[in-house]
């Protein structure tokens, strides 16, 4: 058995998100050989502006946003190591994808990591297609 477990803060921050995300997400704690910790799950608007504002995102289209299906199709995680997130240590981010892919393959739902974004690296976040409708 995992040693590791969801705390009640990454719970919370998974209220909203698509059902088939989470699932991806609570299987992967229960395999990853890191901890992991959920940054952000659902963004309402005026976070997602200010987040534009200060240069943290680049777009209001936001896959954090609620979607069409109201719930948001985007969490942000991040590997603890020795309690701490390791900003600075990509391969620590890459190492918590390759966990989530797997999830997600076995589960058959479509995932994307930013960090394979060719324009813009971004470990920590994980994102459905806006239109899956999956589970849901």
């Amino acid at each position: 058995m995992n040693k590791f477990h969801l705390s009640d803060r990454s719970l919370s921050r998974l209220v909203g998100v698509h059902p088939d995300l989470v699932a991806i997400v609570k299987s992967a704690i229960q395999r990853t050989p890191v901890d992991f910790t959920v940054v952000e799950g659902v963004r309402t608007v005026a976070q997602q502006r200010d987040y534009v504002a200060r240069g943290a995102s680049q777009t209001m289209a936001s896959y954090h946003l609620p979607q069409a299906d109201g719930l948001g199709h985007a969490v942000d995680l991040a590997p603890l190591i020795d309690g701490e997130i390791p900003w600075n240590d990509w391969q620590a981010f890459a190492d918590l994808a390759a966990v989530m892919k797997t999830c997600a393959a076995e589960l058959g739902v479509p995932l994307e990591w930013g960090g394979d974004w060719k324009t813009l690296g971004d470990g920590p976040h994980f994102q459905i297609p806006r239109d899956w409708r999956g589970g849901a």
